[in-house]
């Protein structure tokens, strides 16, 4: 009971988005998931000596980065766990720090980077954009206790949305020409294969998170909360 009291809210998030799943409330965060898939390609070839091109989303959870030079192999591999792996960072800064507010401004302008340098189709274009003003908006007039609760949605549904979508790529439906596809083509095995090896990694990376955020209660007090229960203590004689 204990646990339960201490995490409920985690639990109650995690029970939404999964009872959402499948309706447009949770489809914009759906294609941000897809957005740091690619921006993890991306980043993954500038940081081999690569370059990106571009960077492509649309509205049927779909997208690609283009890139140029760069280690394809860790290319290839850095779209499933690289966007797990953002997710973890984004929800562990919300769940164990006070730097919600500019984490949040600083994904928004990324995102507005991001926007600005390479992409050119219009869909990706107005999400991107819209979605990078709107968190600095956010960061900048919402509450901090809003922006670490908004923060650990995005890091939760990135966490969830990756061994799904491994599996779904790579080993239900491996004629796909996924990131497996392409990565068995130029290196060998299969996209069962590296899907597998992807889903093994994604299911260790959750193991471990969920330790983590488990060893302490993880419920955020509200403000508005907070501000009642002082009143309350101090009226007593």
């Amino acid at each position: 009971m204990t646990f339960l009291k201490g995490h409920w809210q985690l639990f109650l998030i995690t029970a939404l988005v999964f009872a959402l799943w499948n309706t447009y409330a949770i489809l914009p965060l759906k294609i941000l998931v897809v957005f740091l898939h690619e921006l993890s390609h991306g980043l993954v070839a500038v940081l081999t000596g690569g370059s990106i091109e571009t960077i492509s989303l649309n509205p049927q959870q779909g997208g690609h980065a283009i890139t140029r030079g760069g280690n394809v192999f860790l290319i290839f591999s850095a779209g499933y766990i690289g966007s797990l792996l953002l997710g973890v960072i984004l929800f562990i800064i919300a769940l164990r720090t006070h730097a919600d507010r500019a984490v949040m401004a600083l994904f928004g302008a990324l995102m507005l980077l991001v926007t600005a340098l390479y992409i050119r189709d219009s869909f990706a274009l107005l999400f991107c954009a819209l979605s990078g003003l709107g968190m600095l908006v956010i960061a900048r007039f919402l509450t901090r206790e809003v922006n670490d609760l908004l923060l650990r949605v995005i890091g939760l549904t990135s966490i969830l949305y990756a061994p799904y979508d491994i599996f779904s790529d790579t080993i239900a439906r491996s004629e796909l020409r996924s990131d497996a596809f392409m990565l068995a083509e130029r290196f060998g095995g299969s996209a069962i294969l590296w899907g597998a090896i992807w889903l093994i990694i994604s299911l260790v990376v959750i193991g471990f998170c969920a330790r983590y955020v488990f060893g302490q209660s993880s419920n955020i007090t509200f403000g508005a909360l907070r501000s009642t229960s002082n009143t309350g203590r101090h009226s007593r004689p």
